[in-house]
């Protein structure tokens, strides 16, 4: 039996030996509990400072985000007013453009009627002129050939009056050879009686 109680006392002593050894694993593992508390710690403040600043990025671009929210709402406004008043004006300006062609579709079927008028004036009067020209030519032609006829007939008449002229001219001036001659001798027979010569005369 004794040794067994060798053997215990052996167990006891290891034991006892063994209580120092566990002593120093629990400063041990305090030590590294502690550590990695700080370090926890540490890590959580990291964390709260990450926090802190993601939440302040956060924050800070919410604060942005409203802003171009805003931005891009008014714009959307300005867009939305600026396309209203870009599709009033172009409905304006559209039904200006459709009075402004219907007018001149109305001018232009005016000056179309005011140019056949004037067309059909035109070949009327130029269809006159031409008649006119026609009759004036065929006139013409008509008094030319009557000034012909007449030319013809005063020159006749002309040579007929001068024929007669120069007969009658001819038959007078045989009438006062004979006459003159008549009264020549008469005279000389005067003188003869008188006692004159005539050749002396």
């Amino acid at each position: 039996m004794p040794p067994k109680k060798k053997g215990k006392e052996k167990s006891k002593g290891k034991k006892e030996k063994k209580k120092p050894a566990d002593g120093n694993s629990l400063e041990e593992k305090y030590r590294r509990s502690t550590l990695d508390v700080e370090v926890l710690k540490d890590h959580l403040a990291l964390r709260r400072d990450i926090a802190r600043q993601a939440q302040a990025c956060s924050h800070e671009l919410k604060t942005r985000l409203s802003s171009l929210e805003q931005t891009l709402s008014e714009e959307q406004d300005d867009k939305k007013a600026i396309s209203a008043d870009l599709t009033r004006q172009y409905k304006t300006m559209q039904t200006e453009m459709g009075v402004k062609v219907h007018q001149l579709e109305i001018e232009v079927s005016r000056l179309r009627q005011q140019l056949a008028v004037c067309q059909e004036s035109l070949q009327n009067e130029r269809e006159e002129r031409e008649r006119i020209t026609q009759e004036k030519d065929a006139t013409i032609a008509e008094l030319q050939g009557k000034i012909d006829n007449m030319e013809t007939e005063y020159e006749k008449i002309l040579h007929d009056s001068l024929d007669n002229l120069l007969s009658r001219l001819a038959d007078t001036k045989m009438n006062w050879v004979k006459v003159s001659t008549a009264l020549h001798l008469e005279y000389k027979h005067k003188l003869a009686g008188f006692g004159l010569n005539p050749l002396d005369i």
